[in-house]
């Protein structure tokens, strides 16, 4: 019996994704354990493993196809024994699948009503049919069909040849080319990704349904940037510490002191996190994504430095796996080596806080009541009001700048 190949679920709250990659030719030889293809997902693009094995017997969802719900077919395994032809009977493409080495446009989808409760990859149609809409490039999906229990036959593939001809005809007369027009375009379109589209859609969410509120503190980091360049000075230095690889042990250990800052919303009650895991912010050419320092109170400064190193390279490559980036605590967006000296971030649901880190300059500060000069950085901190009450927020900063300001205390 054929072996259906389902659109995966990676996370919680994947939905849809986009096929990004096949890795698997139409008649190539499938073992369990093989990756079979590659998924965008709203974070990343994550590899496919074969669950079972056989012969991949036909693709019915092609590379570059996004928007496929969880759960839909998107290839089918053939066991021994079983013929490709029989499949014929059974599925066709929603997108014409190219191979691995020569990527193919993907069938027109026309503007033509589809039957009431057809599925996404099955259509019902006569072998003329169908040679006809490959012949044309059609996709029978989204075609009505007209014959004995809704099967598309000959006439409903001439009347929609007929109609888009028709359509392309009037289109000419009425928008005709314009020489030159495409050098004259005021802007150029890039498309969304998936991931690009999930990050929107998150992001829109948290903004109006999480009711944020704003504190600001200034840290002093002259001792800090003393005791960075002495440790990335010392003889068999493990890579550079960054301030950043400071701002998380910092973060780690001012959530371990004020745990309720370290919580989520719920309906039903508020979830105070018992591990200190922290998000930081790592732009992509696809937007931000937030790999995770899994107890990060419990590292020292030199394994997160390695550790976030590690992670982002991965992040910009979308080669996380979804645990390293899914959940998480807190998150850290810091700006400042981009020399922005102070800004808000949106906070990263279901968390309750974000912490934006800005640029360290030089200002004149009171230092027991003398005028002097300080490196100072402006923190932000982005506040769930509903599950975090500003005197918890004021409370964490106050240990997070205790630590930023007295940073031999984080080597304890």
């Amino acid at each position: 019996m054929a072996i259906e190949v389902l659109m995966p679920s990676l996370s919680p709250t994947m939905t849809e994704g986009g096929l990004a990659l096949w890795h698997k030719n139409e008649g190539d030889m499938v073992q369990s354990g093989d990756v079979i293809a590659e998924v965008e997902t709203d974070k990343a693009t994550m590899e496919i493993e074969a669950v079972d094995e056989g012969v991949l017997g036909k693709i019915l969802v092609a590379a570059g196809t996004e928007g496929v719900p969880v759960n839909q077919p998107i290839a089918v395994l053939l066991e021994d024994g079983e013929d490709v032809t029989a499949l014929e009977r059974e599925y066709v493409l929603t997108e014409t699948p190219p191979s691995v080495k020569e990527q193919s446009p993907p069938v027109a989808k026309l503007n033509v009503p589809t039957i009431s409760g057809l599925e996404n990859t099955r259509v019902f149609a006569s072998p003329l049919a169908r040679r006809l809409a490959q012949h044309d490039n059609i996709d029978l999906t989204l075609i009505s069909g007209s014959g004995p229990k809704g099967r598309i036959v000959k006439r409903d593939l001439e009347d929609v040849t007929n109609e888009t001809k028709e359509s392309s005809a009037v289109s000419q007369i009425i928008s005709p080319p314009v020489e030159g027009a495409a050098e004259h375009q005021p802007y150029t379109e890039v498309p969304n990704s998936s991931v690009r589209k999930v990050i929107a859609k998150r992001l829109s969410e948290a903004k109006r349904d999480i009711p944020h509120f704003y504190l600001s503190i200034d840290c002093r980091i002259d001792t800090l940037m003393e005791l960075r360049q002495t440790l990335n000075e010392r003889d068999g230095a493990d890579g550079k510490l960054s301030v950043n690889d400071f701002v998380i042990r910092a973060v780690a250990l001012a959530l371990r002191q004020v745990p309720a800052a370290n919580a989520s919303w719920r309906e039903e009650a508020i979830q105070v996190f018992n591990n200190v895991d922290v998000s930081v912010a790592v732009a992509t050419d696809d937007g931000l994504i937030t790999p995770i320092v899994r107890n990060a109170d419990s590292k020292g400064l030199g394994a997160i430095s390695n550790e976030v190193k590690e992670l982002a390279a991965r992040a910009r490559t979308g080669k996380l796996m979804p645990e390293e980036f899914q959940g998480g605590g807190f998150t850290i967006s810091n700006l400042g080596m981009y020399g922005i000296k102070d800004f808000a971030a949106i906070i990263n649901p279901p968390q309750s806080c974000i912490l934006a880190v800005g640029a360290g300059e030089q200002r004149p500060v009171v230092l027991d009541g003398v005028l002097a000069i300080a490196t100072v950085m402006n923190c932000t901190l982005s506040v769930d009001h509903r599950s975090v009450d500003g005197a918890v927020g004021a409370e964490f900063l106050s240990a997070f700048k205790s630590y930023i300001e007295e940073p031999l205390t984080m080597l304890l």
